[in-house]
């Protein structure tokens, strides 16, 4: 097998009858019983009638794959069959071929494997929290020394992912059950909800259903009463220095805006269950709300206009809804307060704009579609322009005609029957 190994490629293929294997040079010499290994299935029909003859077969080595392709799992089974040293499969030297063999060698590069980890903070971008890298928070919380720490990582990984809430939250809610024992922990936990939902920013939504998820299912109830009585005298506190914030400086402006928005989204989101069983909104919330549109229209600054705009795009249609049902016209109050400032106050002309559009979107019902009349379906009885779309057809006489003509179409369905019936009559 040496004496044949260092060959030009696809010289040696043919075999004699003997079975003595033939080079490049003899096997274009040989007249008959030489087979070329040029095609594989006629090299291996060749051996199988020398394995039935009872010839000595020496093994063959496949075509080598070309230098870029990688080395395939047959090729390298032929390799081992052919009984190769492994330092030659880096690289098999040829006696006797020119330069153009040269460039057919090919280098097996030995198989590189990482030992880096798929967690590893390489793969993480800067500022990205790695404790939550995975879509769980079901962790034990043994590692925790307050309830703070605790719950601040579970607001937080909220605030990078909020889509986990709805499988999240009851393991919380769980955990938080088994921690606040006692008044101070409970207040620590409305405290630290209520910062994070006025401070990062649009957190408010997910900050409500926080709020309303955990009224329901905190079971602790301390002396200062419940999750939910604690989080509205905490919004009262901040609700009772309106007047001061409005008129404040930038700084505590942005605070009340946010405060103001979380309300809304706590009016919206936070279920109060009524005396007979119904699930309402708090009453105590709508008329905060109320109050504070008037203290941010009383103080017509930029900023106070546009939180007004975004509180009446949020929470308009069920305020004007609430208010339509005790009889009041408080709605049409705000409107007329709306068109006072963009009158008289000065304003920016953007701010104006926005406000005008608050009024349009209350004149279309705040973008809801309400089916004035039950649907009927068009017909040609109810619908004048019923045939308005309809195609126009033609006549053999060229005269138009549509659907609207049905003397016309009659006429034409007939004719159409007939030739039907006379085309299948002549194919039978």
């Amino acid at each position: 097998m040496s004496d044949s190994f260092d060959r030009t490629p696809g010289a040696g293929r043919g075999w004699g009858r003997g079975g003595a294997a033939l080079s490049g040079a003899d096997a274009s010499e040989s007249g008959g019983g030489a087979c070329l290994g040029g095609s594989g299935s006629h090299s291996t029909v060749s051996a199988e009638k020398q394995h039935k003859t009872g010839g000595l077969l020496l093994q063959q080595e496949p075509l080598r794959p070309p230098k870029t392709a990688p080395l395939s799992t047959g090729n390298a089974e032929h390799l081992q069959q052919a009984r190769i040293p492994s330092g030659s499969q880096e690289k098999v030297s040829v006696l006797d071929s020119g330069p153009e063999m040269a460039e057919s060698q090919m280098a097996v590069a030995p198989v590189v494997t990482s030992k880096l980890s798929v967690k590893a903070p390489e793969f993480y971008p800067s500022g990205y929290n790695q404790n939550f890298a995975d879509s769980s928070f079901e962790d034990e919380y043994d590692g925790y020394l307050t309830l703070a720490e605790y719950v601040q990582d579970f607001l937080n990984h909220l605030a990078e992912q909020p889509g986990c809430f709805e499988t999240e939250i009851e393991h919380f809610a769980e955990t938080v059950n088994g921690w606040v024992t006692a008044d101070e922990t409970l207040q620590e936990l409305v405290e630290l909800i209520y910062q994070q939902a006025t401070s990062v920013p649009n957190f408010s939504y997910m900050g409500a259903r926080l709020c309303n998820y955990l009224s329901h299912n905190l079971t602790i109830s301390t002396q200062s009463g419940s999750f939910r009585q604690l989080l509205l005298q905490r919004c009262q506190t901040e609700y009772e220095n309106r007047d001061e914030a409005a008129k404040g400086d930038e700084t505590a402006r942005k605070q009340f805006h946010s405060f103001v928005l979380f309300l809304a989204e706590l009016y919206l989101n936070l279920e109060i269950k009524g005396t007979k069983g119904q699930v309402t909104r708090a009453e105590i919330l709508q008329e905060g709300l109320r109050e504070l549109l008037n203290v941010l229209f009383s103080n017509p600054v930029d900023n106070n206009l546009m939180c007004a705009v975004k509180l009446l795009k949020l929470t308009g249609s069920v305020l004007e809804d609430a208010w339509k049902e005790k009889g009041k016209n408080d709605m049409e109050e705000v409107i007329q307060r709306i068109e006072n400032v963009v009158l008289d106050a000065n304003c920016s002309r953007d701010v104006k704009h926005m406000l005008l559009k608050v009024v349009e979107l209350r004149s279309s019902n705040w973008g809801r579609v309400h089916e004035t009349s039950p649907h009927t379906k068009a017909t040609p009885e109810n619908d004048p322009n019923y045939f308005m779309n309809e195609p126009t057809f033609y006549t053999s006489d060229g005269v138009p005609f549509t659907a609207a003509d049905p003397g016309i179409l009659m006429i034409l369905i007939t004719r159409w029957i007939q030739k039907l019936k006379k085309h299948m009559k002549n194919s039978v």
